[in-house]
């Protein structure tokens, strides 16, 4: 798929976050767009950082949830991955040749989050937040979703609506694959349940 039909998720694959996870995958295919992450190469004879980077670099758009980079467990640690793949992003987005070249970015964080003690840097844009739940990160990332270019006509509802038919999807491809579902079966799970626009 051409990289302007593409969207890379960051986000932690926590059990927590999973439920949003698979929420901004489903609103991404929704919307029109192929999803990436760092999870659909698997284990391959590349480091995870180029894989990561390969996949920002051939996507016209990114997502980047920072909802981990606060202190946490007993030795108060955040998770900065997420903070390390928008950095890959925004910098793809500064290398462009021209303006209509230029990699487009969301930044998602949850209500009351200081994201500008975290990143200062960001002081001046305006993230999309959420509650932490499917309702409220569909909602997010679908007000930016719908604004490309590309994009297809959908709704929160309409996604939301097809979300339980792509869990139950999800639930069958883990009785078959484990805990790990290859990323290209997830995907067809989530195009499979996709509503025709209205």
């Amino acid at each position: 798929m051409a990289p302007t039909k593409s969207v890379f998720i960051n986000c932690p694959y926590d059990k927590e976050f999973i439920p949003l996870f698979d929420a901004i995958v489903l609103a991404t295919v929704c919307c029109g767009f192929l999803p990436r992450s760092a999870l659909e190469s698997g284990t391959v004879a590349k480091s995870r950082m180029d894989r990561i980077a390969e996949a920002v670099f051939e996507s016209e758009y990114s997502i980047h949830d920072l909802s981990r980079c606060k202190g946490e467990g007993n030795e108060n640690l955040a998770r900065f991955n997420m903070p390390l793949e928008l950095g890959i992003a925004m910098g793809f987005r500064f290398a462009a040749a021209s303006e209509d070249d230029q990699h487009d970015w969301l930044v998602l964080v949850r209500k009351g989050h200081p994201y500008t003690k975290v990143i200062s840097d960001l002081a001046g844009f305006d993230p999309e937040q959420h509650d932490g739940t499917e309702e409220e990160i569909v909602r997010a990332v679908m007000r930016w979703l719908v604004t490309r270019d590309d994009a297809i006509e959908a709704t929160p509802q309409r996604v939301l609506e097809a979300l339980p038919r792509f869990l139950e999807k999800k639930s069958k491809l883990a009785k078959q694959w484990g805990e790990i579902i290859p990323w290209v079966r997830l995907v067809q799970a989530a195009r499979e349940v996709v509503p025709s626009p209205e």
